[in-house]
């Protein structure tokens, strides 16, 4: 794909999110009884202003169904989190055509916003063809949301091609969501988000853009900002050109969290989490087998684009031993050896594994958090290595990486965010000989916006010391990728400013990864 503008053609534009309005009014939906009654005195309802600013999305595609979703807010930031809806359950129709004009219907029914879980909507389709796109609209009363598009999975056997973009850490206040727009004009089949989707911060001084509200601890406070980002047109579009597969890292709740244990000492710990994990999937294309119960949500979940690719999509949280040794970049700190110390959880890492001894792709990706490879971020003879990455749980990391040189795995790839950077790497067997065969690439992807807008600088003192690391950049972007039978080409997708709006994408690196060579190799 060329760095040039990409055609309007086949994309979700503001025509065909108009062409979607004018034409729901003439299908059945346009005539529910339920949504007429709304409308008329003495029905208990108010008639709703615009109730679709949040926009729509899609997500976790299958062969033959995919999660749509949209949140009913009339006005969107208000601070008591209730989005200016009533307290009651709201009836939204939705229908899937073939088209963007919704002149072939195939399928069409109502869902329930109900305010116990923010009125938001979650329909999760089955019965649709494979390796097929998808349009998509929610009607309630006399509001017409926006269109989306979507597809669903190739079937079972099916090899083909994939262009999927993946992205991480995106602070609302830190700078404009550009990147998010050069994403949806890169027509991806699918989009990874690998956390740190929001930032509970309150405003600070220095803020590109104003953040409403306080630093984010109530059930209120959590869906005020996770509105406040979805109003956002950049992240509209993209949530509205392709299915999404999201996977949460620290901020979405608070920095550095470790399962039950907060960054700093704090007794409410528990409810923020619960209140944090409730909003998270309120506002995210999840199945109901997400929905949170109390403060355990279940995440990290396996999907398949056909046999070309198996995601492994990892909760490196909500199950992880504390940081071992105070947490931050730390030297000859002996007790991230620890064998029992683990980033994933006994269970999750069992699934993992399992899912590697079972798989038949041509790719297995990893989509996960933080750095997998081992990496020394202090120049000269010390060492100093991250505690909050997968180099403070060694045994953990290796046993990880042996399995997936033991198994069925025919190519291994690990997706990364969390480090604002873009980075790429070679993963080793055992990362602490450096002799150790490779045996899959990590592609990490900078922030969207988080660090501002960064520089040109080297880190030449790093790389240098860290021979199995071949690309670093401090650019704000994201990393668009395609996966064939044959190879894995990776674009690193840079933004020269994010402080302003509208900056243009370019592709600052490509790497190439060939099957069964699990070696980066520049384009």
């Amino acid at each position: 794909m060329s760095d040039s503008n990409v055609p309007l053609s086949g994309r979700v534009t503001r025509r065909a999110v108009l062409l979607g309005a004018a034409a729901f009014g003439a299908t059945a939906l346009g005539g529910s009884a339920v949504a007429n009654a709304l409308a008329m005195p003495g029905a208990g309802m108010r008639k709703l202003a615009d109730p679709f600013t949040l926009g729509v999305a899609s997500g976790d595609p299958l062969s033959d169904g995919v999660v749509l979703w949209t949140r009913l807010a009339t006005d969107p930031t208000a601070d008591d989190g209730l989005g200016g809806m009533p307290d009651k359950v709201v009836p939204v129709q939705w229908e899937v055509a073939t088209d963007e004009k919704f002149s072939d219907v195939v399928q069409s029914g109502e869902a329930q916003a109900a305010p116990d879980l923010g009125h938001s909507v979650h329909v999760e389709l089955q019965g649709l063809q494979p390796g097929a796109e998808y349009f998509y609209r929610f009607k309630t009363q006399d509001a017409i949301s926006p269109v989306g598009r979507t597809r669903t999975a190739p079937a079972a056997g099916a090899l083909g091609e994939l262009t999927m973009c993946f992205a991480s850490c995106a602070h609302y206040g830190e700078g404009y969501f550009t990147a998010y727009k050069r994403m949806a004009e890169d027509e991806p089949h699918l989009i990874l988000h690998l956390g740190d989707y929001q930032y509970e911060y309150a405003a600070a001084d220095d803020d590109v853009r104003e953040v409403l509200g306080p630093e984010t601890r109530t059930l209120a406070n959590y869906r005020q900002r996770h509105a406040q980002y979805k109003t956002d047109p950049d992240l509209q579009l993209a949530h509205a050109t392709a299915p999404w597969v999201v996977v949460w890292d620290d901020h979405e709740l608070e920095n550095n969290w470790a399962d039950e244990t907060p960054e700093k000492p704090d007794d409410g710990f528990l409810d923020r989490r619960e209140a944090a994990f409730q909003a998270y999937y309120e506002n995210m294309p999840l199945r109901s087998s997400s929905k949170p119960s109390g403060i355990d949500l279940q995440l990290y979940r396996r999907l398949s684009w056909g046999s070309l690719v198996n995601f492994h999509m990892l909760d490196t949280r909500q199950y992880r031993s504390n940081q071992a040794c105070g947490d931050g970049v730390q030297s000859g700190c002996d007790d991230r050896e620890d064998p029992k110390r683990s980033l994933t959880g006994a269970e999750q890492e069992q699934w993992i594994i399992d899912g590697f001894n079972s798989t038949s792709s041509r790719w297995d990706v990893l989509g996960q958090q933080v750095f997998f490879s081992k990496i020394d971020l202090t120049p000269g003879s010390e060492e100093g290595y991250n505690m909050d990455a997968w180099d403070g749980y060694v045994a953990n990391r290796d046993r990880i990486a042996n399995a997936m040189s033991d198994s069925k795995v025919r190519n291994g790839v690990v997706l990364t965010g969390d480090v604002h950077r873009h980075w790429a790497a070679e993963i080793k067997r055992t990362h602490d000989d450096p002799d150790s065969p490779a045996v899959g690439t990590e592609l990490v992807t900078t922030s969207i916006t988080s660090g501002g807008d960064g520089d040109d600088g080297g880190n030449d003192d790093v790389l240098s010391e860290n021979p199995h690391v071949k690309y670093y950049a401090n650019r704000r972007g994201y990393v668009r990728t395609k996966f064939t039978e044959t190879q894995l080409r990776a674009d690193y997708r840079t933004l020269s400013k994010v402080s302003e709006k509208d900056a243009p994408a370019t592709t600052s690196k490509t790497f190439v990864v060939e099957d069964g060579n699990p070696t980066l190799n520049p384009a």
